[in-house]
């Protein structure tokens, strides 16, 4: 079975084979691993957000960057695809483990999730899990992990502290809001997904994303990275499906099916007093889906792109 692990880290062994060309920083941490920096240190760049994109996937997805007009707002979108995309965006990308190790705190994303099984309920579902001795884990966010972070994914992974790359993208960063973005076929497949749709029926996968424009402070960027997907994130996906049922988990699956759809992220998360646990989950998923069905070769449609929105989020209109 293919090892998202070992596929990931051959993405990192390129970019720290030419951080100069990326923009990124790499450092060993004493007793711990090594910190692919993408962001805090240094500027970071769109290669290295694309770069950590795939990574997140384990190898089994592509990334790259085009130039794309939403009515008159012209914004650099990403695009990702994958020939494998139950295992490289829920058994990988997604961003499923709460890591926290005395004042750490990050959400764990990328392939080493598939060492440690986390979540489990989620890893029963794929039916996946990976055996490597390195351990690939993305971190969004501007603080640097210690030693003990290292030792406690490690443990979890089961490998040694000096075989864990942890890259780091802060969400205010060009990497980080690339690499954002870059979620976005994870995104459509967990929606599915906690609607009660089986993602292994999903067999291939494509989607885009504007990327957003970068804010300083940390909940205007985090409000910014949710809308591009929310307002103009865009997924297609082809399954291989025999029920009947298809097409209403496709009209539930877009953003605006979320009773809190209408307003800008930032003002939904001040309106829950900056309590995640007080938003409708079903908000975050992509602006409108597409499904096509091999069994019949049927396609099914829900959402739209709603340019209004991503302005007010902008400040725009």
């Amino acid at each position: 079975m293919f090892s998202v692990n070992q596929g990931a880290f051959k993405i990192v062994e390129e970019l720290m084979s030419n951080p100069e060309y990326y923009g990124v920083k790499v450092e060993k941490v004493e007793g711990g691993g090594t910190i692919i920096d993408a962001g805090v240190k240094v500027r970071g760049g769109y290669e290295a957000g694309l770069r950590i994109t795939e990574i997140c996937m384990g190898g089994l997805g592509k990334a790259y960057l085009t130039v794309r007009r939403y009515e008159d707002l012209l914004l650099p979108t990403v695009v990702v695809y994958s020939d494998e995309p139950c295992i490289a965006t829920l058994g990988a990308q997604f961003a499923g483990w709460r890591i926290k190790v005395g004042d750490f705190f990050a959400l764990g994303s990328g392939p080493a999730r598939a060492l440690s099984q986390q979540p489990k309920e989620l890893y029963a579902k794929i039916g996946y899990k990976d055996e490597s001795d390195v351990a690939v884990i993305v971190f969004e966010t501007d603080k640097y992990p210690s030693a003990d972070v290292f030792k406690y994914v490690a443990d979890k992974c089961g490998v040694e502290p000096s075989n864990v790359y942890a890259v780091i993208t802060p969400t205010s960063s060009i990497a980080g809001s690339t690499q954002i973005s870059g979620r976005i076929v994870e995104t459509g497949i967990h929606k599915l997904t906690e609607l009660g749709f089986d993602p292994k029926k999903v067999v291939y996968g494509a989607g885009s994303a504007p990327i957003a424009p970068i804010h300083p402070k940390f909940t205007r960027a985090m409000g910014r990275t949710n809308d591009v997907i929310i307002a103009c994130g865009e997924v297609y996906l082809t399954v291989d499906y025999d029920g009947e049922d298809l097409e209403e988990y496709v009209k539930k699956a877009p953003s605006s099916e979320s009773k809190m759809y209408g307003k800008p992220f930032f003002q939904i998360f001040k309106e829950a007093g900056y309590d995640f646990y007080k938003i409708d989950p079903g908000i975050f998923s992509p602006a409108q889906i597409t499904v096509n069905n091999l069994r019949d070769g049927k396609v099914y449609t829900a959402g739209k792109v709603d340019v209004l929105l991503l302005k007010k989020s902008l400040g725009l209109g």
